[in-house]
C-alpha cells in the first residue's frame, strides 16, 4: 500500500528508513468511487491526496461551465494546493475520474510532517516547485502555443490522458471545444 509512495518521495529527499515510517504512519488509505468529489469549491481544503490507483481532475466552474485546470494520475499528490495552504475556500473542485486508491494525509499531519524532519520540508518544497514549474508551462503554452501545439504537445508529454480522460476534458484542459479538438484530432491524423 505503501510502495509507490515510499519510492516516489525517496526521489525528492533523502528520507530515512524511520521518516519514511513516520511518513507512513501519517496517511489513511481511502477507497473512493468514480465521480467521488474531494474538494468542492467553496469548501477549505483539509488534505492532500497521494493517488495509488486512479485519476483525479482538478477544474474551475466558470459561467457554468467545468474548466480543467490539470488531471492527476498514479504516483502523484493532488489537491486544492492553495485552500490547503492558506486554508481559504477553494476556487477549485478537485474529483475522482475513476474507481481510485488514495493516501490521505490531512492538513495537521502534513504540518507534522514538515515539523518531523528538514527532509520533509525538502520532499515539500520539491512537490511544490514542480506543481509550479507545471503551471508556468500550462500558462507559457496558452500565451505561446495554437491549440493544435497544445494538443501535440500534450500527446507527448502525457498520451496516458488520451487512454483515460474523457475527450470533453482534455478539450476543456486545452482550452478548446470537443468539436475544435475533434477536428485537430483528424487533421495530425492525416498528415
Amino acid at each position: 500500500m505503501h510502495s509507490q509512495l515510499r519510492q516516489y518521495v525517496s526521489q525528492l529527499a533523502p528520507l530515512t528508513s524511520a521518516e519514511l515510517a513516520f511518513l507512513e504512519e501519517q496517511c489513511v488509505y481511502r477507497e473512493v468511487p468514480k465521480k467521488f468529489a474531494l474538494v468542492s469549491e467553496g469548501e477549505v481544503a483539509q488534505e492532500i491526496y497521494f493517488i495509488n490507483q486512479g485519476c483525479l481532475r482538478l477544474f474551475y466552474q466558470k459561467e457554468g461551465e467545468e474548466v480543467t485546470a490539470f488531471i492527476f494520475l498514479e504516483n502523484l499528490f493532488a489537491t486544492a494546493l492553495d485552500s490547503l495552504l492558506q486554508q481559504i475556500p477553494s476556487q477549485q473542485n478537485l474529483e475522482t475520474l475513476e474507481d481510485s486508491k488514495l493516501l490521505v494525509i490531512s492538513r495537521e499531519r502534513l504540518m507534522n510532517i514538515y515539523a518531523y524532519s528538514s527532509n520533509f520540508q525538502v520532499m515539500g518544497r520539491r512537490i511544490a516547485e514542480q506543481r509550479f514549474i507545471n503551471a508556468q508551462r500550462i500558462l507559457s503554452s496558452y500565451i505561446l502555443d495554437s491549440p493544435e501545439e497544445r494538443y501535440e504537445k500534450l500527446l507527448a508529454t502525457q498520451p496516458e490522458w488520451f487512454q483515460r480522460v474523457p475527450q470533453h476534458y482534455i478539450a476543456s484542459f486545452l482550452g478548446i471545444t470537443p468539436v475544435s479538438l475533434s477536428r485537430i484530432r483528424k487533421r495530425i491524423s492525416s498528415k
